[in-house]
């Protein structure tokens, strides 16, 4: 099995984790501490659960490459795929007693192991996400969350709070503190902020923008900000002049039922106005520093995502699709995730794609598409790359029972594909103003 394969196959079904290369696979599997778990003490390897960001993973290095890769869910007790892992963190990925590559766990940082002026523990501010991502939701509460008939049933962002893990909000000070600690002990090399939505029409735009300010007068490192669209676009020139060097807008979902059902609250910001927004965000930030999180696995068909991810793709969007984990504790929770063959079929259409825009991910600045490792994307951006057949024991291992057959299927559909579930990118349509949520 080629590693672009393996790395979209875990990234659907997840990883059983045993200790020891003597352990029986599964048996007694000791998932990794959690990052922060301790008030602050150092965890051995980096894995979280419940909030905002990528969660329900731990971060392993696999073909060179750093991925993210879901251990704390439902579906990942169940993977066909076990690591034993040594006690140094290296050990190797096997399936049905098939040895199919090494793995090793990325370590937890040292700036993990301080805490805050005011004795808050550095984990409880913001975390290390692959290897080399300082992260924080900055805002830990949503007015979405809040209200069971308006939250996303895929977002867990109250979780990590409830249980201590973090706090409400973050200050600039704090974040600024934080981001030098960890950028001079461990080498981050770039930050990510993303916030709960408040009742504010900013959408937390103006607190990103202060924590941004924060974080650049402490130490010279690229941020991504992530936030709704706010009411008043001039937010971006706002938030830029703060020191937001990238933006991230997150639409996650593209078909109206889809995006009324999954995110019931969300969807009131209608997708029109979601691309209105990353036009004016284009304008301000450029071609390939304005990104979106797409979600695979909610119900858009593989034609809507590959039609909303050329759109994004041509107004200078980087889309960035990730699978499903469904995150015990929220309604996705026994959702299953989406195939690899599906994944694959939307990666080998976008990934060429992107890099003939000439928006590869390593160009952007900060943030999520900068970073990858929650996506198998990246490792298709190469310029007419061609798609690599399954290797051994790729067959059946989908979560839908599809097979090679189905792959060739799904592949001929996004050649075919009927875009019109997916409003159009007509000028008009674009430079409407919709009405402000």
């Amino acid at each position: 099995m080629d590693t672009q394969t393996l790395i979209t196959e875990l990234q659907s079904f997840g990883l059983r984790l045993a200790d020891g290369l003597d352990a029986a696979p599964g048996a007694g599997a000791a998932p990794p501490a959690e990052a922060g778990d301790g008030e602050g003490r150092r965890a051995a390897w980096t894995s979280r659960r419940g909030g905002a960001g990528p969660t329900q993973h731990v971060a392993a290095t696999l073909g060179g490459a750093t991925v993210m890769i879901p251990i704390h869910t439902d579906q990942a007790a169940a993977s066909p795929f076990v690591a034993r892992i040594g006690r140094d963190g290296a050990g190797t990925v096997v399936r049905d007693g098939e040895e199919l590559a090494p793995i090793a766990l990325v370590k937890a940082p040292r700036f993990y192991a301080l805490s805050t002026r005011d004795g808050i523990p550095y984990p409880k501010i913001a975390l290390l996400h692959g290897a080399d991502v300082l992260a924080s939701t900055v805002l830990q509460t949503c007015v979405r969350y809040a209200e069971p008939d308006k939250a996303c049933t895929f977002c867990a962002i109250g979780q990590s709070l409830a249980a201590g893990r973090t706090t409400a909000k973050k200050t600039p000070e704090q974040l600024g503190e934080v981001a030098e600690a960890a950028a001079r002990l461990d080498g981050v090399r770039h930050v990510t902020l993303t916030t709960g939505t408040p009742r504010s029409a900013d959408r937390g735009a103006a607190h990103l923008a202060d924590c941004a300010r924060g974080i650049k007068a402490r130490v010279d490192l690229p941020v991504q900000a992530q936030c709704e669209p706010p009411d008043d676009f001039a937010w971006f020139e706002r938030m830029r002049a703060a020191g937001v060097d990238s933006l991230g807008m997150h639409l996650e979902a593209v078909e109206d039922e889809v995006r009324a059902a999954a995110m019931p609250g969300k969807a009131e910001v209608s997708v029109a106005r979601y691309f209105e927004a990353f036009e004016a965000a284009v304008r301000v930030f450029g071609r390939g520093q304005v990104s979106t999180y797409l979600i695979a696995g909610l119900g858009d068909s593989l034609e809507s995502l590959l039609g909303a991810s050329e759109r994004l793709v041509a107004m200078g969007v980087y889309p960035f699709l990730v699978p499903l984990v469904p995150i015990p504790g929220t309604p996705s929770a026994h959702r299953a995730p989406p195939s690899g063959d599906f994944m694959r079929a939307l990666y080998t259409r976008i990934g060429p794609l992107l890099a003939r825009a000439g928006m590869r991910a390593t160009d952007v600045k900060a943030g999520c598409a900068r970073c990858g490792a929650c996506s198998g994307l990246s490792g298709f951006e190469a310029e007419g790359r061609a798609a690599a057949p399954p290797g051994p024991g790729a067959a059946g291992t989908t979560t839908s029972g599809s097979s090679d057959d189905a792959t060739v299927q799904l592949r001929a559909r996004a050649e075919q594909a009927d875009l019109s579930r997916v409003p159009p990118l007509a000028p008009g349509h674009l430079l409407r103003r919709a009405r402000a949520v």
